[in-house]
This record gives C-alpha cells, structure tokens and sequence, in this order.
C-alpha cells in the first residue's frame, strides 16, 4: 500500500480520540498528526502518554477544522493523505481499500468511505452540489421533515452503492487524498471555520479536473456531534454562516443577484434552528431523571 500520513484535528474529542487513534494504527498509517485545537478535557494529554509516537501539535487556539487540518497536512511528508474526525472508528481494511481506489485510477483525487452512525445505519457522506430549489428546500424543510424530495436528492439517499461511484463531495469527516492535489489546491479554504470546508475543497478539485469518489466498502463508523453539543449556538451560527460562503463562491454572473435571498432563506433556517435548540434543551430540562 501506498505510504498514507493521518491528520486528526482534536477538540474536547475525550476518549473517542484513543479510540479513534488505536484504529488508525491498527491500520497501519505511516505517519500521524494531530492537531489539538485548545482542548480543555485532558484529551490532548492523554494521547501523549497513550500513543508517544504521535506528533502532538498544540494549537493554542481554536483553529477551526481547516486551518488546524491544513497545519497538519503540512507536517506529514507521505503520498496520501488521511484527514480525520477525532470521533471515528476505522473498521479493518478501510484504510488499504481507500488507498487501492486511488492507486488504481491516478484521475482521482479524493477518496470518501461509507460513515455509519454508531447504530449502524448509513450517514450520507456522499452527496450532490445541490440545485437552487433543492437547496432552497432541504435549507426551509432538512431539520423538521428530513425526508422530503430535495434533501433526499441532495443527501442521495437512493445512494446504496456495491462498487465505486463518482460523487459531487464527500464529508471532511473521513477521507484520503493525494497529497499533491491537496497541495495545487491549498488544503482547505481557511476562511470556513466549521463546516463546508469538505464541499469547497471537492468542488475546487472537481474544477481542477480531479475526481471525487465514495467507497462503500471501506467502513467507518462515527460518533458525531462532539463539538456541536458542547457548542450548539455557536455550531448553527458557524454552519449557516459557511453555508453562504459556498453559494457566494460557488454562484457566477447574473446568479448573483440571488444571494440576498439566499443570505435570508439561510437565516430563516438558522432562527428555526435555533429554536428548536432551545425548545429541545428546555423539554430535556423538564424531564424527570431516570
């Protein structure tokens, strides 16, 4: 296989982060970072007393997920290049299988496995570029009716691949890359501090002429949701704020002139979003212990 470096960017990620880095090596990764963005849980030191061959680099601040991926990405001097979620469980041979994928055709950049939640059911990591309607309706309809026609298309939820299937872009959870492509494209864009940043890089390297692939069989599990239940106003806002980012980005010519409605149906969403934050802390708060 393929030489393949790991960056893992860590913030209060506690035990799920030695969780997550006993599997990596299980597979065999020949170099790993990771990047602790001022965690205050003890889990950066931990690591360090669990695992004495993993280069630590203390943030000193928050980064966000792409410029601390990005300052890890820097370090590692391998071919292919891993990035990870503290949060994750790779399952046996994942790593080998993404390696092969690229290995095997030099047209492709990015490498995405199927993520499962820890119930076992299929997160949608793979997804499209959506349309301005299915945007539209997967922004106004995603968090209360999930099942509705336009974030299924955007999420491709038909998506129940055996074999290889080229994707728009898949989730900066998991992923492997050429280390050369990541390097023409400048890692990710750091101006995305949480979210989004996956959707930009993919779509920069689609642009690029790089392909972007899902790989069903390698697995992966993820405990999602760390950061975002620590943080969850603070999440939304990073969330709604990137996600106008990339249509301002993404949009040319006269398609410009929608971004006003695009900034309001997003916030919209992100008041609704808010709300039911709120609405779901206060009705957990209500609830007698068990």
């Amino acid at each position: 296989m393929t030489a393949v470096g790991a960056v893992v960017v860590n913030h209060d990620a506690g035990d799920t982060l030695l969780r997550c880095i006993a599997s990596l090596r299980h597979e065999g990764v020949d170099e790993l970072v990771v990047v602790d963005n001022a965690s205050t849980d003890g889990s950066a030191d931990r690591l360090v007393h669990a695992d004495e061959g993993v280069q630590l680099v203390r943030a000193g601040a928050n980064l966000g997920y792409g410029r601390a991926a990005n300052r890890g990405m820097r370090l590692l001097g391998t071919p292919f290049v891993l990035v990870a979620n503290p949060d994750l469980l790779v399952h046996e041979g994942a790593l080998a299988r993404l390696a092969a994928v690229l290995e095997a055709d030099p047209t492709l950049a990015i490498a995405g496995p199927k993520l499962l939640n820890e119930d076992g059911s299929r997160y949608p990591s793979a997804r499209r570029f959506p349309s301005w309607t299915d945007a539209a309706g997967h922004a106004l309809l995603g968090t209360w009716i999930p099942d509705n026609p336009f974030s299924r298309r955007y999420r491709m939820s038909d998506l129940e691949a055996s074999e290889v299937t080229p994707v728009d872009w898949v989730s900066g959870a998991c992923f492997l890359a050429r280390a050369e492509v990541l390097r023409e494209l400048g890692g990710f864009d750091e101006r995305y501090f949480m979210y989004m940043e996956d959707v930009d890089l993919c779509w920069r390297a689609r642009l690029a002429g790089h392909g972007v692939v899902h790989v069903p069989d390698a697995v992966v599990t993820h405990l999602q949701g760390l950061s975002t239940a620590r943080h969850p106003y603070r999440m939304l806002a990073a969330h709604h704020r990137s996600a106008l980012r990339f249509a301002a980005r993404r949009t040319r010519g006269w398609k410009r002139l929608a971004l006003p409605g695009v900034a309001l149906v997003l916030g919209v969403r992100l008041v609704l979003s808010m709300g039911r934050q709120l609405w779901t802390e206060r009705m957990g708060a209500s609830r007698p212990a068990d």
